[in-house]
């Protein structure tokens, strides 16, 4: 049965509000600058066949800040490199935002920015109409494959593209995470597949690993405090239990009986732990640098 609730994806300004909150009090965007600045570079070291420009695409880049810390390091290996790069994104808002952290980021000159607003499965149509034979060097989907509609063609579509040398990085949560435990637990109350999949690197693990794809796996250690999700009323509890569920108001509008089981296994060892009397929820992700 498909979710009988209003998906937070269709209120946009209450995404925004609530997908901040998430970030400002998750360690997020901090465990993913770790892995850039500490694992992708090696990773980088092998692409690009000495070519004197690359090619790289970001699919789902949000307002740029992860995006152009990458491309930092990926300068920082290959100094002397030009960069073609696509960007792919359906949000006019953050298409502006990214647009404007280029033009106030130094030492960009090397990369020429190619700006589609687009939705993958858009781009993807785009793209065999226009360029059928161009290859890329590097290519990363992070946080987006939630929100296509077949995430395995998705990512087959686009490994397709890579050069021999190329590298696909994918960024989800953890099928360990409690994200993981909670889509798989409540999955059909929860998750609304018009819109938006309840999927992990677990489910594309499974998929790479039935098609004898190969990829490396890494674990990224994250946490999200929770601890205002049981308190009714409250603004922030309120906006992260949403962010949570991926529904509107979801204490007002889920039932009784879906409400006290999602509030009790966020509560859950499985998916959470207490610490200094807060509730700390295990925010893991999980990254897949897929191979050609």
């Amino acid at each position: 049965m498909a979710a009988p609730f209003t998906s937070l994806v269709e209120d946009y300004p209450r995404y925004i509000k609530s997908f901040e909150l998430f970030l400002e009090r998750s360690s997020e965007h901090q465990c993913m600058q770790d892995f850039i600045h500490n694992t992708l570079p090696d990773i980088l070291t092998s692409i690009g066949g000495g070519r004197s420009i690359f090619n790289v695409m970001g699919v789902g880049s949000g307002a740029g800040k992860i995006d152009l810390e990458m491309l930092a390091q990926l300068r920082l290996k290959h100094p002397h490199v030009k960069v073609d790069n696509e960007v792919v994104e359906p949000s006019i808002d953050m298409l502006h935002k990214y647009k404007v952290r280029v033009s106030t980021t130094k030492d960009l000159d090397h990369i020429n920015f190619k700006w589609n607003k687009m939705t993958a499965s858009e781009f993807e149509k785009h793209w065999q109409e226009k360029n059928p034979g161009t290859k890329m060097d590097f290519i990363h989907m992070i946080q987006m494959l939630y929100y296509v509609k077949d995430p395995e063609a998705t990512v087959s579509f686009f490994r397709s593209l890579l050069h021999k040398d190329g590298k696909l990085l994918i960024i989800l949560v953890s099928g360990e995470s409690g994200w993981g435990k909670l889509w798989t637990t409540f999955r059909q109350q929860l998750c609304n597949t018009g819109i938006s999949q309840c999927v992990t690197t677990g489910d594309i693990k499974t998929f790479l690993d039935t098609e004898g794809i190969p990829y490396q796996n890494y674990e990224l250690l994250s946490q999200m405090d929770i601890t205002e999700c049981f308190t009714e009323g409250d603004q922030v509890g309120e906006l992260l239990l949403d962010f949570l569920t991926e529904v509107i108001e979801f204490r007002k509008n889920a039932p009784e009986d879906l409400k006290k089981g999602v509030l009790e296994l966020l509560r859950h060892p499985d998916c959470s732990k207490e610490v200094d009397g807060r509730i700390i929820f295990n925010n893991n992700l999980g990254v897949l640098v897929v191979e050609p």
